[in-house]
């Protein structure tokens, strides 16, 4: 009989997208193959807190299910708990957002010297702040919406030019998008079109982040397109958001009410133009080294179908409504298949570090 891996599911976290990632480790548990793997619960409280594996059970499986025994709860800083822990062969993060999103959860598998599904400490970190996510690729010749970004001393200097709205409408137009840097799932972002909305956007932005991005809005149909893989990555094929109401795609629409939207997989695009998607998808995905998995979202502009890379989240989402299984899921790969696929990627990624040379002799 086989052996079946240990699998350490981490979930819940300190973040604005804590349902979220409950959502998506509650559906990762039911799909996940039972016959292959034996998944250890370890739920992350909104607080930062972890509870040991039978309360984290029960949340899983209940995701409305609220901690009735504190006690039982621990800090997750105290890191000896973690040895505490059964064996685990292999983690599988679904912490969204700060901590788990940002490079840091996963820099404490390396530590831990145990592999983990998803991008690895340097693509996280780099996808979350979405400005750097911008800068590389630019470089490799994907176009972005133009922006300014705005650091907090700057947001705090009232004389700075960037908090004039006029002024930054000069360089960039007077439709904007004003969102925090390094959030997801939309959280804090707004689209501006005067300077009261400019002021009262930057307010909300800088609730989430010590920078925020201004963007010029390109106007056109939201498109996403999922990647999974190492060295020779999968691109699905390109999905479709369509807004009712004509507006950005956004925390609300996502998860709490999705009757104002909805995901057209395939997208309705000539074949030129999904070919241009997914070929952006797969060059953005090499140039900001990711592994694993990521969801590229992208803007067709009005006018030309110009593909205008919005971002790339290097930890998509997995509840009922995420278009990134769904994407899987239209091209032949099962919820199933694809959790364990993921999980295999990154032990490829694990085994494939040990052969490096990390010290000389």
């Amino acid at each position: 009989m086989t052996k079946k891996t240990q699998v350490g599911l981490i979930f819940g976290g300190n973040s604005s997208e804590y349902r979220v990632s409950i959502m998506s480790g509650h559906n990762i548990y039911k799909a996940i193959d039972k016959d292959k793997f034996t998944v250890h619960p370890i739920w992350i409280t909104n607080d930062g807190y972890f509870a040991d594996e039978d309360e984290s059970l029960k949340v899983l499986k209940n995701p409305s299910y609220q901690v009735k025994n504190p006690h039982k709860v621990t800090n997750i800083s105290n890191l000896i708990e973690l040895t505490n822990l059964p064996e685990i062969d292999i983690f599988f993060p679904i912490v969204h957002g700060n901590l788990g999103e940002d490079g840091s959860l996963q820099g404490l598998f390396r530590v831990l010297n145990k592999p983990f599904v998803g991008d690895d400490v340097l693509a996280a970190a780099v996808t979350m702040d979405k400005e750097f996510t911008k800068i590389l690729a630019q470089r490799a010749g994907i176009p972005v919406a133009d922006w300014i970004s705005v650091k907090r001393y700057e947001y705090n200097d009232k004389n700075n030019d960037k908090l004039n709205y006029n002024k930054v409408s000069q360089k960039l137009g007077k439709d904007l998008f004003v969102k925090p840097s390094n959030q997801g799932s939309s959280v804090g972002v707004n689209h501006v079109t005067n300077a009261e909305d400019y002021k009262a956007a930057l307010d909300d932005a800088f609730k989430y982040d010590d920078k925020v991005l201004v963007e010029k809005t390109i106007h056109g149909t939201e498109v996403e397109t999922a990647v999974l893989g190492n060295d020779k990555p999968i691109v699905s094929g390109v999905g479709q958001i369509i807004n009712a109401k004509g507006t950005f795609y956004t925390y609300k629409n996502k998860y709490e009410d999705n009757s104002t939207s909805k995901l057209q997989i395939p997208a309705d695009l000539p074949a030129d133009v999904v070919k241009k998607v997914r070929s952006n998808a797969l060059k953005v995905y090499q140039a900001t080294e990711c592994s694993g998995m990521a969801r590229v979202d992208s803007t067709l502009q009005d006018g030309d179908n110009k593909v205008v890379l919005t971002e790339v989240n290097a930890l998509p989402g997995f509840t009922n409504i995420s278009m990134y299984p769904k994407l899987f899921e239209q091209a032949g790969i099962s919820y199933t298949d694809l959790i364990t696929r993921l999980i295999e990627a990154g032990q490829e990624r694990f085994d494939h570090k040990k052969t490096l040379l990390h010290k000389l002799g």
